[in-house]
Parts: C-alpha cells; structure tokens; sequence
C-alpha cells in the first residue's frame, strides 16, 4: 500500500547498541501514519502530532543527527541504515537492529 504521494521519515530510539526504528509516513491529505517495531500502523490526524507522538517515545529523526548526536548514543553515523523490505509484513522483521560491538 506504498502511495507514491506520501512523505516518509525514519526515526530512531537506542538502548546501547540496539537501534529500533520506526517510519513516519505523512499522507497526501496531511495525516501521518507510523509503523512501528512491533509491525503497528499507528494513525495521527497530523505529521506535528505523529513527530510528538516519537518524542515523547523518545525517537529521534535519522535525518537530524549528526556525528556528535550518534557518538552520544554510541555508535557512528554511518552504521545506521533504515531497514528496507518488499512489505510491511516483511520490514517488521527488520525494525529492531543489533550493531555489532565496535573495535
């Protein structure tokens, strides 16, 4: 149900090295949709309201962190990669990501 019209963002919460990450996709009409690690569709009647909805959860968005934000929470920026799957059935799988130990 990929609408070419929608708008998505990757958002991110860490515990140690465990990254879990959560997509918000803001829809053609202005609504925003959130599918989250346990595979959930969560509707917002706005992207303002879905972005505070993930603050308050503690997330982060992928695209605001920089090397200084990724080195607090432990590990470098260019180990992230948001999952990517064919599905939402199959991306679900993918949500939560161990990072190996660094060197």
């Amino acid at each position: 149900m990929n609408d070419t019209n929608d708008y998505a963002q990757w958002w991110l919460a860490t515990l140690g090295r465990t990254v879990i990450w959560a997509r918000l996709r803001v829809r053609e009409a202005g609504t925003a949709e959130v599918f989250d690690s346990d595979g959930n569709t969560l509707s917002y009647d706005s992207e303002d309201t879905a972005r505070a909805a993930l603050m308050d959860a503690e997330f982060v968005e992928l695209e605001g962190l920089d090397e200084d934000d990724a080195r607090t929470r432990g590990f470098a920026l260019s180990e992230l990669t948001p999952p990517q799957a064919g599905d939402d059935a199959a991306l679900a799988a993918l949500m939560v990501q161990k990072l190996p130990l660094p060197h």
